[in-house]
């Protein structure tokens, strides 16, 4: 038996008025996923705990079968894994964003224009992260380039620091002071953040950036902070060797702690635009070649909604189910077994622009065993009619034994 998953980060949503009372989901033409839906399970699951915040660190835990009460150390040590940054025992891995604030006023009463630095290159923001690193670095911080506005700074013996920090894509266009490091050691974070706004702000890459009209990275954002994380293997787990197929640190990160075998596609971005048919081909190839499992991500959506894009959403859907489910549904007869489930790790709601936590709609495809009289589509109303998994890790378990 061959397994798939297909990772639709962020795309389940509320209602929406301009979509005729719809969901994106709902409002999309997916062709390609209704063929799935007509022989499909589909229900809800909450892969969000109780009492957890509502991040893609927690939810991708719960997708791929790890109870978060158990496992999780938080977000950013999961993309130092993927870095290759190595992490000791007593280290704290902070995600550090660059952003754009808002040029007038004291730092804290800047607004938060822009969470990515306008999307800005991967090349453009490793200039910046070098910069930062050359002048801020030291003993005890030190700063690493990631992808596009996505990048990690390790605190030396800061595992048991209080912090509180708040992720950045919460607080689009508001005031943030209020959402500043807090905490005992809040003020070391905060203190780097002010530093680097002198630092960013008459660098060449941001001057050449306003000269195009493009936004400027103007200072530094720090959260998703905690320890390196201890994992089983998938293999370990359920017997099964696997890849993962993503663009993002976060979840690559993840899958290399679960022994999975991380394949890196060109043109794969992370953002709303992205190779959604490149990161099919290579999900799909990693099948071909002897794997089990394949954990295919995209983040498409997820970054559509926090931009607050309605258009960027449903065509991001679209593209899903034209580029990546479109392939799998041509080349279903490669296999002689597949199993395949699509769902969102949560919801991204355009009418918020953050992550929520609502449970998602679940598709559960297996190519040998269609289900008869099922509901027929995939959203998160047709969900409301399957099964309910209250128990989000569990999922995981219902997908491989095929319950």
């Amino acid at each position: 038996m061959k397994y798939l998953i297909i990772l639709t980060d962020g795309a389940a949503d509320y209602k929406i008025a301009e979509l005729d009372n719809k969901t994106p989901l709902q409002y999309a033409q997916t062709p390609n996923i209704d063929k799935l839906a007509h022989s499909a399970d589909i229900g809800l699951v909450q892969t969000i705990p109780q009492g957890f915040p509502p991040g893609s660190d927690v939810a991708n835990l719960s997708v791929m079968g790890f109870d978060p009460r158990r496992y999780y150390t938080g977000r950013s040590p999961l993309e130092a894994v993927s870095m290759g940054v190595k992490l000791g025992d007593q280290d704290m891995a902070l995600r550090c964003n660059l952003v754009c604030l808002s040029p007038e006023g004291d730092y804290q009463d800047k607004i938060m224009q822009d969470y990515s630095a306008g999307e800005i290159s991967t090349e453009e923001s490793g200039k910046l992260m070098a910069e930062l690193q050359a002048q801020l670095g030291n003993e005890e911080f030190s700063f690493h380039a990631g992808i596009s506005y996505r990048h990690l700074v390790v605190w030396k013996n800061g595992a048991d620091k209080d912090l509180e920090l708040t992720p950045p894509h919460d607080i689009s266009d508001r005031v943030v002071g209020e959402y500043l490091p807090q905490g005992r050691d809040g003020s070391k974070l905060l203190h780097l953040m002010m530093q680097s706004q002198e630092i960013l702000k008459n660098h060449p890459v941001n001057r050449e950036r306003i000269e195009k009209g493009q936004i400027p990275a103007t200072s530094i954002w720090f959260w998703g902070e905690g320890r390196r994380p201890s994992l089983p293997t998938f293999e370990e787990k359920y017997g099964l060797k696997g890849s993962v197929v993503c663009a993002v640190d976060l979840v690559r990160g993840l899958g290399i702690c679960a022994g999975l075998t991380p394949v890196k596609v060109a043109g794969a971005t992370g953002s709303v635009e992205t190779n959604f048919a490149g990161k099919a081909r290579a999900a799909l190839d990693e099948l071909k070649r002897g794997q089990d499992f394949v954990f295919l991500h995209i983040e498409s959506p997820d970054e559509a909604g926090h931009q607050g894009n309605l258009q960027s959403k449903v065509w991001s859907v679209e593209k899903i189910d034209k580029e990546v489910v479109g392939l799998l549904l041509a080349e279903m007869d490669d296999f002689d077994q597949i199993r395949v489930m699509l769902l969102p790790d949560h919801r991204t709601p355009i009418s918020i622009r953050t992550h929520s936590s609502e449970p998602v709609p679940f598709l559960i495809y297996d190519k040998n065993k269609p289900v008869s009289g099922g509901v027929g589509k995939y959203h998160e109303e047709s969900a409301l009619q399957g099964p309910f998994v209250a128990v989000g890790y569990s999922l995981m378990d219902r997908f491989i034994q095929g319950e």
